[in-house]
C-alpha cells in the first residue's frame, strides 16, 4: 500500500508545523466521521478534525435509537414502506432499499465495537435487543441504549479512535475552507485538502489530503432554539457549496416537537421514545390534541407532531404544551427513560408524576452538499456523509431513527469507495500557506456577537415551522445584509471560530431561504401558507448550484 505522506510528515499538528499530510482527513468527529475513519485506518493515515473535543458533536446528544429490521416480525419492505411514506414523495428508493437492507449487519458491527444497547430477557431465559417505536414506524425496530443511545454509540467508536495508531485526532479545530485547484489556479479542480484553525493557538494549518470527508452534521444553531449543540453551524455545507458542490433540499428543516420548556434548559430534547411508549401531548387543560391532525396521533411524522404544536400554540396564546407519561407505572419509566427523567428533575419536573412543557426546535437538516451512495460530491477527492450530505434517503422529511443508520450505512460504502482509489499514488500539488499579511486583529468582536444574535431571531420569525413569501424575502433582505458585514469582516481582521461559524451559518441561511422560495407547494417539512396544498406527482429536489465565477 502506497501512502501519500511520509512517516514525518504524519505526525501530529503542534506550534512549530503549520502544515500536515494525510491520506484521508474527516472533517467532524460523530457517528459518521469516526466509523469512516475506523473502517478506512486499516490501510490509511487519517485525520479527524473536530471543533471543540471529540465527544461534543449531535451523535453524543441522541436519544432514541438506530431504526434497523432486527423483529422476525418486521420487514425490509415495511421500514422501506414507513421511510417513503414520511418522505412524503421525495426519498429516492433505490437509497433507501440500499440503506434499510444495510441496517442489520451496522448494527452488528457496532455491538462488535462493544456498544452496549439495551436487551431484554426473552421467555426460555435468553436476552435479545429490546427494540422500541417511534413516530412513522409501524413496528418495534429501534434499537436503543436506554435514552441515551448517541452517548453510547459516540463513547465507544472514540474510545476505539483513539485507540488506533493510524489515526490522528485534531480536538479544537475548526476547518476555514477547502482547498481546490480552481483555488490554486489548477485546470484540475479537485480537493486537495483544507485550512485549518487551531483554537489552541490562534495557528492556521495547512492540511494536505488526497481525500477530504465533509461529516461536521447540520445546521440548527442557524434557529434560535435548537436541541443540537453549539457546533452545529452548517460548517460542511457552507465549505462544500464555496467549493463548488450543489446543494439539496434545504428547506426541509426538521422541528424536533418535543424539547423542554424551561428557562434554565438549554436545547435538551425530550426523545421521540417518550411518545413511542405512550405518552401524550396535552394543552394545559390536559385535554390531548393530536387526534385533530393525524390518525396516528402522538405517532405521527415528525412534521405534523410539530406543526400541530406549532398550531396549537398559535392558536391559544401558549408558552408550551405538555407531554406526559405519568399513567405509566414509575418503574417503567425509570428503566426506559433514566436520563429525561434525571435532567427534569434536576428542574423540579417529577416525569413519573406530572407532564413535561415541550416546544419544537430546530433539530435536522434533511438537505446538504449532493452526495451519491458512495458519499461523493460533485467535486473530485470530497466526500461528504451524514447530516451534511443530501443523499436522498430522508426526502422531505426524515423519520425517526433513520439518520444514525444513514451515517453508518454512508461511512462504510465511503469508505470501501475511498480504500478502492488508495491503491493508486497520486503526487498531491505543493499548496501554499494560510496568508494573514493583510488582516489585523479585530477589535470590533460585538459585531460579530450582534450579527450572530440576529440571524437566529431572523430565522425563527420568518423561516420557521410555517413560512410565507413574503417572511422568505424578508429574511432573506436582511441575510444579504448580513452576509456583507461577514465578508468585510472576513476579508479584513483575523479568523476566528465565532467569525467562521457566522459566514456559515449565513452562508446556510440564504441556501435554506432561496430553498423555501423555489418550492410552490407545501410538502414534508416545508409548509408555506401561501402554497398550503401539495402538488400531484411525487414531486422534485430542489437543487442549487453554485454560481462558477
Amino acid at each position: 500500500m502506497f501512502f501519500i505522506c511520509s512517516i514525518a510528515a504524519c505526525l501530529p499538528v503542534n506550534a512549530t508545523m503549520h502544515q500536515a499530510h494525510y491520506d484521508v482527513t474527516i472533517i467532524g468527529g460523530g457517528a459518521a466521521g469516526l466509523t469512516l475513519a475506523l473502517h478506512l485506518a486499516g490501510n490509511a493515515r487519517v485525520a479527524v478534525i473536530t471543533k471543540g473535543p471529540l465527544t461534543e458533536g449531535a451523535t453524543y446528544y441522541a436519544q432514541g435509537g438506530i431504526s434497523a429490521v432486527i423483529d422476525e416480525s418486521d420487514s425490509i419492505d415495511s421500514h422501506i414502506e414507513d421511510t417513503l411514506k414520511a418522505g412524503a414523495g421525495l426519498c429516492d428508493e433505490e437509497v433507501v432499499h440500499y440503506t434499510v437492507s444495510q441496517g442489520k449487519s451496522a448494527i452488528k458491527w457496532l455491538i462488535d465495537c462493544g456498544v452496549p444497547f439495551t436487551r431484554q430477557t426473552q421467555a426460555d431465559g435468553t436476552t435479545a435487543l429490546h427494540l422500541t417505536r417511534e413516530g412513522g414506524h409501524s413496528h418495534r425496530r429501534v434499537i436503543h441504549a436506554a435514552d441515551s443511545t448517541g452517548r453510547a454509540v459516540e463513547t465507544t467508536l472514540v474510545g476505539q479512535v483513539k485507540q488506533h495508531p493510524n489515526i490522528d485526532i485534531l480536538e479544537h479545530h475548526i476547518a476555514i475552507d477547502l482547498i481546490t485547484g480552481n483555488k490554486l489556479g489548477l485546470d484540475n479542480n479537485q480537493c486537495f485538502g483544507c485550512y485549518v484553525l487551531d483554537r489552541n493557538t490562534d495557528q492556521v494549518i495547512t492540511i494536505a489530503s488526497r481525500f477530504t470527508v465533509l461529516a461536521t452534521g447540520g445546521a440548527g444553531k442557524v434557529y434560535l432554539y435548537t436541541s443540537n449543540p453549539d457546533v452545529s453551524t452548517g460548517d460542511g455545507i457552507a465549505m462544500g457549496w464555496r467549493a463548488g458542490c450543489r446543494v439539496a433540499n434545504m428547506e426541509f428543516i426538521q422541528f424536533h416537537p418535543t424539547c423542554l420548556y424551561h428557562p434554565q434548559a438549554k436545547s435538551f430534547l425530550i426523545t421521540e421514545a417518550v411518545r413511542g411508549e405512550g405518552g401524550h401531548l396535552l394543552l394545559p387543560n390536559g385535554r390531548r390534541f393530536m387526534e385533530k391532525y393525524h390518525p396516528q396521533r402522538e405517532l405521527a411524522p415528525r412534521d405534523i407532531v410539530a406543526r400541530a404544536i406549532d398550531h396549537e400554540m398559535k392558536k391559544g396564546g401558549l408558552d408550551c404544551v405538555y407531554l406526559d407519561i405519568s399513567h405509566q407505572p414509575a418503574d417503567f419509566i425509570l428503566s426506559h427513560f433514566p436520563n429525561v427523567y434525571r435532567t427534569c428533575l434536576e428542574y423540579g419536573i417529577d416525569i413519573t408524576k406530572e407532564a413535561i412543557p415541550v416546544v419544537p426546535a430546530a433539530h435536522y437538516t434533511c438537505g446538504g452538499i449532493h452526495a451519491d451512495l458512495k458519499g461523493r460530491t460533485d467535486l473530485a477527492g470530497l466526500y461528504a456523509i451524514g447530516e451534511t450530505a443530501h443523499t436522498g434517503l430522508h426526502g422531505a422529511n426524515r423519520m425517526a431513527s433513520n439518520s444514525l443508520l444513514e451515517c453508518l450505512v454512508f461511512a462504510k460504502a465511503a469508505a470501501h469507495d475511498i480504500s478502492l482509489q488508495l491503491q493508486t499514488a497520486t503526487e498531491l500539488p505543493p499548496l501554499p500557506a494560510w496568508d494573514e499579511s493583510r488582516v489585523t486583529d479585530s477589535e470590533e468582536e460585538i459585531v460579530i456577537a450582534h450579527d450572530w444574535d440576529e440571524l437566529r431571531r431572523v430565522m425563527w420569525d420568518y423561516v420557521g415551522i410555517v413560512r410565507t413569501d413574503k417572511r422568505l424575502q424578508r429574511a432573506l433582505n436582511r441575510i444579504k445584509l448580513l452576509a456583507a458585514e461577514a465578508d468585510e469582516h472576513y476579508a479584513n481582521y483575523k479568523v476566528s471560530n465565532d467569525l467562521l461559524e457566522l459566514r456559515n451559518l449565513i452562508t446556510v441561511a440564504e441556501l435554506i431561504v432561496r430553498s423555501a422560495l423555489s418550492r410552490k407547494e407545501s410538502r414534508g417539512l416545508h409548509y408555506t401558507l401561501d402554497y398550503p396544498d401539495t402538488l400531484p406527482g411525487t414531486g422534485e429536489n430542489t437543487v442549487l448550484s453554485p454560481d462558477p465565477h
